[in-house]
């Protein structure tokens, strides 16, 4: 058997260390699937439909990718881009767009320039132990509805963590 000289088996100590210490630092991170993100938008589908509402449904993941979109039948074209940006300022906020129309309205005005965000009521996040997970935008009603919308698709997914 070959001897390591003591300076390279230092320096290999030193990186098996490293290595091991650094699979400690991982976290354990819950993750939105897309069985989960049609169950939230047949929630707020069935909400829309009881409303006799025409929506466009978008939930986004955790890095604001798209995980499922719905645009139902008659409902306006607009709406695919709107739910999707709605969806995104949710996420990236990590707040509801309602929180960001009211600061608007009250005459906070300094986020208006921030690209692609959509400031109007229809999109909330989605969070799991305090943690943002995804989110949800909608789309095709005025705020109000699209709100109303957006919560049954949240109150599924409170329903679904609970079991």
């Amino acid at each position: 058997m070959k001897r390591i000289p003591g300076k390279f088996a230092g320096v290999l100590m030193a990186i098996t260390l490293t290595a091991v210490s650094g699979f400690a630092q991982l976290a354990d991170k819950k993750a939105l699937t897309l069985s989960t993100a049609k169950q939230i938008a047949a929630a707020a589908e069935a909400e829309a439909t009881s409303n006799k509402f025409t929506m466009v449904i978008c939930i986004l993941d955790d890095g604001g990718n798209l995980m499922y979109l719905e645009r139902m039948d008659d409902s306006q074209l607009a709406s695919v881009q709107i739910a999707q940006g709605k969806a995104h300022t949710a996420l990236a906020f990590k707040r509801p767009t309602k929180m960001m129309e009211d600061g608007v309205a009250a005459g906070r005005t300094a986020t208006l320039s921030l690209p692609g965000a959509v400031m109007i009521e229809g999109g909330l996040p989605l969070t799991v132990d305090g943690k943002v997970i995804g989110s949800i935008g909608v789309s095709g009603g005025t705020s109000v509805q699209d709100g109303i919308i957006a919560k049954a698709g949240v109150d599924a997914f409170t329903k679904m963590l609970a079991h």
